[in-house]
């Protein structure tokens, strides 16, 4: 069985956001795959997607505490800064943590671990709506 759909998000502020039970229910389909894999792909170069801790939101605020000092705005030694003093962070923030996840499916649903989830990081201040590629590939359950 091969699928693939657009998943469109809303807007959302800076930050990382749980995004796991908008995913599945975007993709019904995940239902009827017995074994397999579900690949994410954002595309955009200013926003990631992750894979960590889904129960405590203080997680989620340290992951933006630490990235947001890790890679500073109006930092001097910036050249591309014409959209402005977030962009160019949030172009090195996408790129540590990756435009894509591989997750496993089984029995008809994600096989992620008991407090796994998946993070949309926005990483400007005002994004956009973005969109995710997902792509479902595995055997059909009988």
């Amino acid at each position: 069985m091969w699928l693939q759909r657009r998943i469109q998000f809303e807007a959302r502020p800076r930050g990382f956001h749980l995004v796991t039970a908008e995913v599945t229910k975007a993709l019904p389909e995940l239902n009827q795959v017995s074994v397999g894999l579900l690949h994410l792909m954002i595309q955009h170069t200013s926003a990631s997607l992750a894979l960590n801790e889904d129960a405590s939101a203080d997680v989620r605020r340290d992951f933006e505490t630490w990235f947001d000092q890790a890679v500073p705005e109006c930092a001097p030694y910036w050249t591309h800064t014409l959209e402005g003093p977030d962009d160019m962070p949030a172009h090195i923030k996408a790129a540590l943590l990756g435009p894509s996840l591989t997750l496993p499916i089984s029995n008809g649903s994600l096989a992620l671990g008991t407090w796994q989830g998946i993070y949309l990081c926005e990483h400007r201040d005002r994004g956009g709506s973005r969109s995710l590629v997902a792509t479902i590939w595995g055997d059909a359950a009988e």
